[in-house]
């Protein structure tokens, strides 16, 4: 069939010959050789032509016929225009999502003239001078600070630390720290305001002045009434921080009577009596160094000890449990509240009266439900007496039996345990040998 394919395209090409010669039957004698052919060398399908693409407008065609696959040219990123190189486009910084070549953020903008957002004014022609500006710190912000600082400075206790995170600050106002201080040290114990006391006279050292500290206790002394309704006490707490001030060298002893002039309202006056009444003692300067007292941990053991009997005798003589509550809590010694149990027992023994029983039983109930005092200190006061019964039932001798009364009363009123009851020593009486044996010394022995 090949054969006749080529014999057929070789009287194709002399009918045109003889259509050029001008011969009229060169068309019939080509279709008489094609219609001779059989029908079995017919060709049943119809073939591919061969597809030449040129990738580039100056290259020449390929004398060989190459069929290319549809679905990788489909996916070529090389252009069909029959142009350029097959590089990526934009040197690789098309595509979605990208923003630009890998390293241009690395490289220098370069300024646009045509730009719309372009400005003439340039930085380095000095016509504009860029300046730090600090935003001013509101009153909120700076009562938010101070408190967080103030109450951090009452856990550890280190000035410097406190004073640093206010030069953080940079607080224009600086009366506000002292007003905000003396404030919050109105609402806690002794210790605390004595912590206070000497943060300002650090404070005044580096960072206020006179001024700023007059500012701050003169709108204290305006403001005292509004203070009084979370602090009763204010007046007499303001003047202890008042005189305080004057004897840390931070006020002048002046200002006192200037303040006195100037402001007329009944609480401020009474609490500038006070300090003026602080100031003008015998040695007064000196005294003010402990005007709030001396911290629970430091105090010796005696001298609390001592409180602790003056609180107990001026409770039985009062019977007032609040009052015995408060000068109790005063002392700020939480972990030595085991010695008024012993004490309190103690003084029970040697008082032989059931209306003292019934007064300590009255107050240690009422320590134990507010949890002034914890259980195990409570026990630890009652074991203490347990140990040194001997020698208390040498100055005491009903002592034994006045100690299972009274624990008995206690462990009626629901505030001691079982295990400390039994606990309890009992009570043992020496036998004479004259006692049922006829003057006979018995030999002790275990039966076995």
């Amino acid at each position: 069939m090949d054969k006749d394919l080529r014999d057929a395209g070789d009287i194709e090409v002399d009918s045109g010959n003889d259509i050029q010669n001008g011969a009229i039957g060169g068309r019939s004698e080509i279709s008489k050789s094609v219609e001779n052919l059989s029908t079995d060398h017919r060709i049943k399908k119809k073939a591919k032509r061969g597809v030449v693409r040129q990738l580039s407008k100056d290259s020449t065609p390929s004398s060989h016929n190459v069929v290319s696959a549809r679905r990788s040219w489909k996916n070529t990123r090389r252009p069909r225009n029959g142009r350029g190189r097959g590089l990526p486009k934009k040197g690789g910084a098309g595509g979605k999502g990208v923003w630009g070549k890998p390293g241009s953020e690395l490289q220098e903008e370069d300024v646009d003239m045509n730009d719309p957002n372009y400005e003439s004014d340039s930085l380095d022609n000095g016509d504009i001078e860029l300046k730090t500006i600090i935003p001013e710190t509101s009153v909120d912000e700076i009562r938010k600070h101070t408190e967080s600082i103030v109450l951090e400075y009452y856990e550890h206790g280190d000035a410097d630390e406190a004073i640093v995170a206010f030069e953080e600050l940079d607080i224009a106002e600086k009366n506000l720290i002292i007003q905000f201080a003396i404030e919050i040290g109105l609402d806690h114990k002794p210790s605390h305001r004595e912590m206070t006391s000497v943060l300002i006279s650090d404070l005044y050292t580096h960072m206020v002045n006179q001024r700023d500290i007059a500012s701050a206790y003169d709108w204290l002394l305006r403001n005292l009434p509004d203070l009084m309704l979370d602090t009763p006490d204010a007046p007499t707490v303001l003047g202890n921080f008042l005189a305080r001030a004057v004897a840390d060298d931070c006020l002048p002893p002046k200002v006192i009577q200037q303040f006195k002039e100037k402001i007329q309202e009944e609480h401020a006056q009474a609490s500038l009596h006070r300090a003026e009444t602080l100031l003008s003692m015998k040695h007064g300067l000196v005294r003010l160094d402990n005007v709030w007292g001396v911290g629970g941990g430091l105090r010796p053991v005696k001298y609390l000890v001592r409180q602790m009997v003056l609180l107990l005798k001026e409770y039985l003589s009062s019977g007032d449990v609040q009052e015995a509550t408060r000068c109790l809590v005063e002392l700020e010694v939480p972990h030595f509240h085991h010695e008024l149990v012993y004490e309190a027992v103690l003084m029970t023994l040697e008082a032989l009266s059931s209306s003292v029983e019934e007064a300590m039983c009255r107050l240690l109930k009422s320590l134990c439900a507010a949890i002034i005092i914890t259980p195990d200190l409570l026990e630890l006061g009652f074991l203490r007496v347990y140990e040194d019964m001997p020698d208390i039932i040498i100055d005491v001798p009903l002592a034994g039996s006045v100690l299972e009364r009274f624990v008995e009363q206690c462990h009626a009123a629901g505030f001691i345990s079982d295990d400390l009851v039994k606990k309890m020593p009992t009570r043992g009486r020496k036998r004479f040998v004259s006692e049922g044996d006829g003057g006979r010394i018995k030999d002790h022995k275990l039966a076995v």
